[in-house]
């Protein structure tokens, strides 16, 4: 089987790295790729929104399967476009992508299927979103309809703020098209949690769940990123959170895509968050997420690549996949001041030490045959273990290996289930 990965961040990387693993896979290329990629795969040099590129590459070198990484591809209808030249593709059309490219459309769908979610409001118009705002209370949550490049996302705090951002966003037009119609969002508090499915169209199967920590600094401080480092499984995700989460949001969600005429296949990311009240749904993702397939795939034991070519082509088992039991810690080294500006461009040393452990590189790029910085996020380290205490021991001692200029992380990913210690380690 011959794969292409799109993409070219530590979610790629993952995915390469696991997919080189089958047996099945005799040729394996990542467009554009980045460093850690050329290990496992033949970096291509087509751009992951150079739909007509990776068509053609795909057609000549006559792809078995293309494997979509980001969110922008499926949202420029990759997997319609593929799929209509005859280019089996993993990920949904782009009518099923609105789950994620659309804020109000995904709201819509879960009042409609009655899914769990926090109270909101569509607004398009700044005098009633104004007058809207007696129904919230603070913090409120806004949010940009469309896809903002992970900038469409506010929690506001007043009225004087939320006022200001109302007239950048409805008025000023600062996020273009993709904040000219907002949600009012009721703030939820709780614990936030991952979960992974995958379907074929028909039938579905869940993958696995993390823990992501979004928050820039230690102790859930800071500002809003990409995601500094997931814990997989979560320790505190319970059988009877699992059951909530098949009941009230898995399996209407399902239903209702089909009950819509929506035809889903890919990964469906269910961003969810535990309150007082039970599950609730904050978001859809309609791909692979980042970082927690860095730590989620590092878990799975069976062929990643035959089951996604089984979701491509509609004939998915519905058996349970099976994970290591083993507890994946991993952290995200960034550039100083991500997510706000930072520099690029820094060398990056001690790579080569760590064979032995699983990084996987994001924001790199070659410079005179050095591997140096060029993004945000850098690279993810994850380590395993039957404890969640030494998972994220080993990959805090992998990471203290690594060096660049402005290198910055959390000291605390997973450290709130270091007292969860497991039976095995209870009985010793």
């Amino acid at each position: 089987m011959r794969v292409l990965v799109v993409g070219k961040g530590g979610r790629e990387a993952a995915l390469v790295w696991k997919l080189s693993k089958s047996d099945r896979v005799t040729e394996l290329f990542c467009a554009p790729g980045n460093p850690g990629t050329s290990r496992f795969a033949e970096n291509v040099g087509i751009d992951d929104f150079d739909i007509d590129g990776l068509l053609g590459f795909a057609i000549e070198r006559e792809i078995d399967l293309v494997v979509v990484g980001p969110e922008k591809p499926l949202s420029m209808g990759i997997v319609d476009i593929f799929r209509e030249k005859g280019v089996t593709i993993f990920g949904p059309n782009a009518a099923c992508a609105r789950l994620e490219t659309s804020k109000v459309f995904a709201k819509n769908f879960m009042k409609r299927h009655k899914i769990p979610t926090a109270n909101y409001r569509v607004e398009r118009y700044y005098l009633q979103a104004l007058a809207d705002l007696e129904d919230f209370d603070f913090p409120l949550v806004i949010k940009a309809d469309g896809l903002a490049a992970g900038k469409g996302v506010f929690i506001l705090d007043n009225v004087e703020e939320t006022r200001l951002l109302l007239g950048e966003l409805l008025l000023n037009h600062s996020l273009g098209e993709a904040g000219s119609r907002i949600v009012l969002e009721e703030f939820l508090i709780g614990s936030e949690l991952s979960l992974f499915v995958l379907a074929d169209g028909s039938n579905y199967v869940e993958l696995g769940e993390a823990r992501d920590f979004k928050k820039a600094l230690d102790g859930n401080f800071g500002q809003n990123t990409g995601g500094m480092g997931a814990i997989s499984p979560v320790p505190d995700y319970s059988e009877e959170i699992r059951e909530e989460f098949r009941e009230r949001i898995l399996k209407p969600t399902m239903e209702g895509l089909i009950s819509d005429g929506l035809k889903y296949t890919g990964l469906l990311y269910f961003g969810l968050i535990l309150t007082a009240n039970g599950l609730r749904v904050l978001e859809f993702n309609c791909r692979f997420g980042d970082p927690e397939t860095q730590a989620i795939l590092p878990r799975i034991e069976f062929d990643l690549a035959k089951v996604l070519y089984q979701c491509a082509t509609g004939s998915l088992g519905i058996d349970k996949l099976h994970l290591s039991e083993e507890t994946s810690v991993a952290v995200v080294a960034a550039s100083q001041g991500y997510p706000g500006e930072f520099d690029t461009c820094h060398a990056i040393s001690g790579l080569d030490t760590v064979d032995d452990n699983l990084v996987f590189q994001a924001g790199t790029t070659f410079r005179d045959s050095r591997i140096v910085t060029s993004g945000g996020r850098v690279l993810t380290v994850t380590a395993l273990d039957k404890s969640p205490k030494i998972a994220r021991e080993k990959a805090y001692s992998t990471l203290s290996r690594i060096f660049y200029k402005g290198i910055t992380y959390r000291t605390d990913i997973g450290a709130e289930f270091d007292v969860n210690l497991n039976l095995a380690e209870r009985e010793v």
